[in-house]
């Protein structure tokens, strides 16, 4: 492989990053995959929760500020593979009606269809080796309590990439819920994507190689021609593909807009960091009289008609050890494992509305932080569903004989980090075309959830992922 020259340089190994790159290489293509951070560990120490939970220490360390100039860290993982070696397995599909435009909750629609990604939600879901799982007794009997009580909620298989072989491994199913998996029983971007492509010669992967800058003919500032990282080291090709996420990518193109004064005269500049997204997320924790057994857990999802951008899903095994990551350090040790023996953990998650003024601002000055500027009073809309969805399923919860409390994901749970920047076929309203190229520019692409303009009411992964095959499939045949 010519190491000076490639056909495509892509800056991020997560799921869009991974999935551009899977289907570049397979038409023949010369990638080389930049990724700020290095592997992760195979010696178990993903799966202890005091490291995982307690210490955060995978964790992004970089400190941001908010709109109000208070310090926050971000829950950003830097790793081959990205947040998905972190994520929790879900990997749902979109629905054909959540790619439209919806003006009273503040959506924005997509310059495609769910009929243009069909195909590459299909692809990936086969590479990354989707199961179901049957619900276990105690979920089954909840589930049935709730069901039978109200007829409005109905509740599908939730879709995992998780191996079958998991359940013969209790460690591993008790920790795959916001854990990396060291024996690979979960999908992930690098487990079944990037390993794939390790030993062919037209793939190169370099980790700790974080990009600070983007290249471009003197000439051009149009047209980039390579990357530089923060080594000294200058990389060349192409094409250029953003993949870092929806919180560092916008800062990428940001600097480079202000060096070159593109963001003087390209209409899609002021956009670039704007319409950010990262659902309203809240833990909701169900307790019960009596020890809850079931292992697995996160085999189910709660939809209802009543909350439409919203859905209730299961989570991972809960223990006193897990649970006491989050409650006071003071309570004593037989207090948390009480309450985490008796505990059933539940996600509820709605579309946050896409408001232009919440938005990702890069550091400007050496010294300064990066801001992000999301107020919750610009999307009145999604705040209220997902107050109502959550007193509607802690009194269906409290019928059916558990006492819940909930508490809702600060701005520093970024998980779903989305919509940065929108893709759309007006440039004075959106940053990235149809096919994923940065507007005003001969050879930038986006290949990650930045790209996002609805988030849906469900775990973003596996569009991301189809988004990134769809961008290497168009790519591949230029």
């Amino acid at each position: 492989m010519n190491e000076q020259h490639y056909d495509a340089i892509i800056i991020g190994s997560g799921a869009g990053g991974s999935g551009c790159a899977y289907n570049l290489v397979q038409a023949g293509k010369r990638v080389l995959l930049l990724e700020k951070g290095d592997h992760l560990p195979r010696d178990g120490s993903t799966l202890d929760v005091k490291l995982v939970f307690g210490e955060e220490r995978f964790k992004n360390r970089q400190p941001w500020t908010d709109n109000r100039n208070r310090k926050l860290t971000p829950g950003e993982y830097y790793n081959v593979g990205g947040k998905t070696k972190w994520y929790g397995a879900a990997l749902l599909r979109f629905s054909p009606h959540e790619f439209n435009t919806d003006p009273d909750f503040q959506c924005l629609g997509w310059p495609i269809s769910y009929a243009d990604l069909e195909p590459f939600y299909s692809q990936a879901e086969q590479l990354l080796q989707i199961n179901h799982f049957d619900n276990e007794p105690q979920l089954s009997r909840l589930i049935n309590r709730i069901t039978q009580a109200d007829k409005s909620w109905r509740v599908e298989s939730l879709p995992l990439g998780l191996k079958k072989e998991i359940l013969d491994q209790p460690v591993e199913a008790k920790h795959f819920d916001g854990f990396a998996s060291p024996g690979s029983y979960k999908a992930d971007a690098e487990q079944n994507l990037l390993s794939h492509l390790l030993d062919n010669p037209l793939f190169q992967l370099l980790p700790y190689k974080e990009v600070t800058a983007l290249l471009s003919d003197e000439n051009n500032p149009a047209g980039i021609t390579g990357v530089c990282s923060a080594d000294g080291m200058c990389y060349y090709a192409d094409t250029v593909i953003l993949a870092a996420g929806a919180m560092s990518s916008p800062r990428i193109l940001q600097k480079y807009l202000q060096q070159s004064g593109l963001d003087k005269t390209l209409p899609s500049a002021p956009l670039v960091g704007a319409h950010f997204k990262l659902h309203i997320n809240s833990a909701l924790l169900g307790f019960s009289l009596f020890p809850q057994r079931d292992v697995l857990r996160k085999t189910a999802i709660f939809f209802n008609e009543a909350f439409p951008h919203s859905s209730v899903q299961c989570l991972g095994w809960m223990d006193g050890e897990i649970l006491s990551t989050q409650l006071p350090f003071w309570l004593p040790t037989f207090v948390t494992n009480a309450l985490g023996a008796r505990a059933y953990g539940f996600f509820v998650t709605t579309e946050d509305g896409s408001s232009p003024d919440n938005r990702i601002l890069a550091d400007r000055e050496p010294g300064d932080r990066p801001m992000l500027d999301y107020d919750l009073k610009r999307i009145p809309a999604s705040v209220a569903e997902h107050h109502a969805i959550i007193r509607e399923f802690k009194t269906r919860l409290l019928q059916a004989g558990f006492f819940s409390v909930a508490q809702q994901m600060g701005l520093a749970a970024t998980a779903h980090a989305l919509g940065s920047m929108v893709t759309g076929n007006d440039p004075a309203l959106s940053v990235v075309d149809v096919n994923g190229k940065v507007h005003g520019f001969d050879n930038l692409y986006v290949a990650d959830g930045s790209v996002l303009p609805r988030s849906s009411r469900v775990n973003p992964g596996l569009t991301i992922y189809a988004w990134g095959l769809r961008l290497g499939r168009y790519l591949a045949a230029l």
